[in-house]
Order: structure tokens, then sequence, then C-alpha cells
């Protein structure tokens, strides 16, 4: 079977390279020459773990191609994958479906009797008719099936999440398309993967609903962390009390600075929008995306108050900038809001970050980007943690209370526990746990009984 894929950003490299594991022959498809360059040279341009070995070893195998000529590519393939971006409208709402539609027109001329078009990329309910009109329109002999497959990668977790997925979606209207999607999933099927065989609709609501609820979760736990603040409760305890629900479940229970990357906010609002459009509001969506925005504010504004009367003139230290750990994606990340907040206020930031640097050192040119924690905590009147990186866990604090010029930490994410930063000489602000009984025990020489604080 010859499997074009459409687009080498995330969601099509992981999706090439993991389909290349199977087995299969994948030629994956990019109008940006210097990548595609990239990719030959088995150089990969995005930080996702286990993807450059799986890159290497597929491209020597012969298995996995990269080429910038869309219709040699799509010639005589069996099936082409589109995984092409659907961003946020100019509006930041509604999603723009423009680079999809513009890959079908591409894909149409070549496309031989029997192929099967597998719409890989996030698209609302309804686009894949949408694509069989478009095709149908401009070849009507030819004889073809459209499929949407949503993937629901977490980025850091991609290639596991691929190999290892709770299970596969597979939306289409005839049964050639279903089963050709089928024969392309069968090893994830023999390893007792669920495979779910739907209609379009259903696969592409499905994609947006899920990711919804995700981040309903996320912002949940995070209005609960301010209630506890409130009362002297420890949101990872009660988070974790709540996970041994199986109905509820531990995962995406960690309160933080707000959600943000390229999927939960951008889904949020487009599924949102397009709700509305149809007539049937989503409140708790559309709740969820305010409360998030708000979230990412009131962490910038607990920083600055953090700092004091004002803000001019100290210098913070911003331990991570990405979204989340193990990837290089800072899009929409908390940290983002929190740096344009102090610089605004006259602070200047020296950052550290594991992989943001490449991406992120250009469009935040203000920003001291610095080589370890310590380098960056050099005269610093506050650390604040962004991100959860496993380098920032286990931080040597009596070399970084030494490296600073106020010993003040902010852990927006709860990577320490609360006695640990005050035994150091740090006065310790973190999300949804009370200090000053940190502090008290440690006066009193008591233990707190933690489990996962």
């Amino acid at each position: 079977m010859k499997i074009t894929i459409i687009g080498t950003g995330y969601v099509g490299l992981v999706t090439g390279v993991c389909i290349s594991e199977f087995g299969f022959d994948v030629t994956c498809v990019d109008n940006d020459a210097a990548k595609i360059a990239d990719l030959k040279n088995n150089i990969c341009p995005i930080y996702e773990p286990g993807v450059e070995q799986m890159l290497r070893t597929n491209s020597s195998a012969q298995r996995l191609h990269f080429t910038t000529d869309i219709a040699s590519a799509t010639v005589g393939a069996d099936v082409v994958f589109i995984a092409v971006g659907t961003p946020s409208s100019k509006n930041g709402r509604e999603v723009d479906l423009s680079f999809l539609f513009g890959a079908v027109k591409e894909i149409t001329p070549q496309l031989k009797n029997g192929a099967v078009v597998i719409i890989k990329c996030t698209a609302v309910a309804g686009t894949a008719a949408k694509v069989r009109e478009m095709i149908a329109k401009a070849r009507p002999k030819l004889d073809f099936s459209v499929v949407s497959n949503p993937e629901f990668l977490r980025e850091g977790s991609a290639v596991e999440d691929f190999m290892r997925p709770d299970r596969v979606v597979i939306g289409a209207h005839d049964s050639r398309g279903r089963e050709v999607a089928e024969q392309i999933y069968r090893p994830l099927k023999l390893q007792s993967t669920p495979i779910r065989l739907t209609s379009l609709e259903d696969a592409e609501l499905a994609k947006y609903a899920s990711n919804a609820f995700l981040a309903m979760k996320v912002t949940f736990i995070n209005e609960i962390a301010d209630l506890c603040e409130k009362t002297g409760a420890n949101v990872m305890e009660v988070a974790d009390i709540m996970g041994l629900d199986e109905r509820i479940g531990d995962r995406f229970l960690r309160a933080g600075p707000g959600f943000g990357g390229s999927c939960f906010p951008k889904d949020s609002r487009a599924l949102a929008a397009f709700a509305r459009s149809v007539g049937a509001p989503q409140s708790l969506v559309e709740t969820t995306v305010e409360v998030n925005e708000r979230r990412k504010t009131e962490m910038a504004r607990r920083v600055l108050t953090a700092l004091g009367k004002s803000a001019r003139g100290k210098t913070v230290a911003l331990l991570g900038v990405t979204f989340k750990p193990d990837t290089d994606d800072v899009r929409e990340a908390p940290a983002l809001t929190i740096i344009d907040a102090l610089l605004a206020a006259g602070a200047t930031v020296r950052a550290f970050d594991p992989q943001a640097r490449r991406d992120a050192e250009e469009p935040l040119k203000k920003v001291n980007w610095c080589k370890d924690p310590y380098e960056a905590a050099q005269g610093a009147h506050a650390v604040v943690i962004a991100t959860e990186w496993n380098v920032l866990r286990a931080l040597d604090l009596d070399r970084l209370r030494e490296a600073v010029a106020n010993p003040l930490m902010i852990d927006l994410r709860n990577v320490h526990r609360r006695k640990e930063p005050a035994r150091h000489g740090f006065k310790y602000i973190s999300i949804g746990r009370s200090v000053a009984e940190a502090n008290q025990a440690l006066e009193h020489g008591r233990e707190l009984r933690v489990v996962s604080g």
C-alpha cells in the first residue's frame, strides 16, 4: 500500500513516522523546502520524544520519504492523509479550513480510482462531507472514498499515543474507506486497541468534544485550587481523592496557570463558535474558554503582586516557557501572558526552558535567555516556575538561593513540596495550597502528611 501524507507539521510528521514503522511505504509532502531538506537529512523540525529516532530508522529502511512535489507524491497513492494546519481564523474563534481545502484542490487531479482520502487534521462536523463534494464536483467519474480519522495525540508523548492509543476512530461513508483505514491500523488492533467505526460527523465531533471536556476538567481543578487557598485545603490532596473515583480519574487534575498549546484553546473556541452557528450554544465550553483566559491573567497578576509595590527595575527568573513539558511548543502558553505582564510593568525577564529557545527567542526578543535555571536566577528578585519540566523538580535549592537577590519562589505548577523551598530560605508561593501551614510546620519541627503535594 502506497501512502502519502500532506503536511509535515506536528500531526503529519508523527503520523508519517509511525505508519512507516508499521512497514508501509510513506511519502510525506510539504511546501516548506527548507523543512523537507532537513527531514531528508534526518533533522527533525519539532521536539517530540521518539520521533527523530523513528525518522532515522524508517528513512534508512527506505520506507519513509519526503518531497515538496505534491503531484508526484499523490499519483498512484492508495491512501492520501491530509494533515495540514487548521488554525484559528482571524477573529480567534472559528477554525480556518483554507489550508485543508487548498490541499484537497491540489491532490484531486492526481487521485486514482479507488483512492482513499483520510482527513487527519481537526475540522468541524460536516467538513469531510464538504471534501467529498469538492472532489466529486471536480472529478465526477472518480471512484474514491473519504474518511475522518481524528488524532488524539498529546504533545510530549505523541509516539506513545499513536502506537498505544486509547482508541482509534474511523469515520467513513462507505465500506471501502472503512476497510482501508482498518488495514492501516491493523497492527494496533492486534494489540487490542479499540477501533471505533462510525460516521464522518461522529468522528469529527468526537475530537472536539474530547478536547473541550479535558479543557473543562483542567479549568475545574484550577477554580477548586482558588477555593482551597481560601479555606486552607490542599488542592493536590483534593485532586488525589477525586481521582480515585473511576468515574472521574486522576488525569488532567493538576492545578496550574491555565491550559495552552495548539489544541485545547483553539478547539474549545472553535467548538463554541461552530455550535452557536448551528443553534446549539455550548455554555460550559464558552465559560471554560473565558475562565482559562482570566486564569492566565490572574497568574500574571499574582507574580506582580508578589514582587511588591512595583516591578520596575526588578528581575524575574522564569523557569519554563512551553505550555507543557517535553515539547518545544509555546503557542498560547501561560508563560507568555506572564512575560508580557512583567515586561509591561518594567521588569527584566531572564528565562530558561530546555526546548523553547529555538522557536521562541525571535518573537521574545526582550527576554534574556539563559543556559540553565541557576544562570536565570542570578540576581533575580523572584523565581517563577511556569512549566513542570523534570529538570526543575530536583533543583539545587541552596545553589538557587545563593544566586537570587531576593529569596522568593512562585511555583505555578506545584513542582515542589511545600516545606522544601522554605527550608532553604525561600518565601514560597504555590497554587491551591496553604503556605502558612507549611511554614508553621517547619517552625515547630512537625512533618506534614503529604500524599502528593
